[in-house]
């Protein structure tokens, strides 16, 4: 197996997907589908052409396995996917309402991913990428906040470029103060935040998108997305901001178009040499990045599931060649 070129950290779990739009309590039935955000970023990338490895925790059960041999099949390097007895494989259910948006409710009390431990990273993998990736769940509690600290601190003494997509879940934080505290904590370690809409109004506490990414803009960071679902998405850099349209496709589930947005922008600019020159690309370059990361998240909400509807390379280049915007 290649040598990863990104790393994700992070939560590996188990989406129940409603078979029917509506309420849990109402659904006939479910589908299992293996997810978590930072895991559908990986299985992405990969089928998008890049190498990839996840570092994270499961539970020592059936699921854990699962997931497993789920992250295998694809391709993707699983030697620091650690299990627990300690606790069991984290489980969410989604519900869906008719236009696709989701519900969740989690089984993690605590969940085996919230359990790695610091100790569980290792200079030497993270050292040999070119980019760390991880979200907000692994910031919920102790002790995954000081693994995926660790492994920040690995990523900055090496080099490596470092994504952020918050993905906020209130209802798996104490409260709200201590989510967004936390957040703005680790937005000032990134290089690529990525956003959602809400998301950038809640973190900064503005009314909208333009003066949210002013307030959260540091020196740190390169880049920040904001996507806005089917209107494509909003950017901010160094040199200004822009916007790039987006697909209009129908939508049968959300779920996981984040992800894929971002496996899409980070596939396109590790295969244009463009990581560590964020800050020296042209309108043009951008443009085409984020184009074809949108591109992929209008694919994945065509489908159920999120890591199961992410796309292959040869299908984003057919899908943008029929230009369905």
């Amino acid at each position: 197996m290649s040598q990863p070129q990104v790393l994700t950290l992070g939560e590996l779990l188990i989406d129940f997907v409603a078979t029917q739009s509506g309420n849990l309590r109402n659904s006939p039935g479910f589908y299992k589908c293996p997810g978590g955000a930072p895991a559908n970023v990986a299985v992405g990338l990969r089928r998008l052409g890049v190498h990839t490895g996840f570092i994270g925790k499961v539970g020592d059960d059936e699921f854990g396995y699962f997931l497993k041999d789920v992250l295998e099949k694809e391709g993707i390097d699983t030697k620091r996917l650690h299990f627990t007895k300690e606790a069991k494989t984290t489980l969410a259910f989604v519900s869906l309402a008719e236009a696709g948006e989701r519900d969740f409710m989690f089984y993690r009390n605590p969940g085996a991913d919230e359990l790695l431990r610091p100790e569980e990273i290792e200079e030497d993998y993270i050292s040999s990428g070119k980019v760390l990736h991880f979200g907000s769940l692994s910031l919920t509690s102790e002790p995954a906040r000081s693994a995926t600290l660790k492994a920040i601190e690995y990523a900055h003494e090496h080099g490596l470029a470092i994504s952020f997509d918050p993905n906020l879940r209130p209802s798996l934080w104490q409260d709200e103060r201590e989510m967004k505290e936390v957040t703005l904590q680790f937005i000032t370690q990134c290089d690529i935040l990525k956003l959602s809409e809400d998301e950038v109004e809640f973190i900064s506490g503005q009314g909208d998108v333009e003066s949210g990414s002013r307030v959260l803009f540091n020196n740190s960071i390169s880049l920040i997305i904001t996507t806005l679902g089917k209107k494509g998405c909003f950017y901010r850099t160094k040199k200004g901001t822009g916007r790039v349209m987006g697909y209009n496709v129908p939508v049968k589930d959300a779920t996981g178009a984040g992800d894929g947005f971002t496996a899409g922008f980070l596939a396109y600019v590790i295969k244009g040499n463009f990581i560590g020159k964020l800050d020296s690309l042209n309108g043009k370059e951008l443009s085409n990045a984020l184009d074809y990361a949108n591109a992929v998240a209008a694919m994945v909400v065509t489908e159920f599931g999120a890591m199961s509807a992410l796309p292959t390379e040869e299908q984003v280049r057919r899908f943008i060649q029929r230009g369905e915007m």
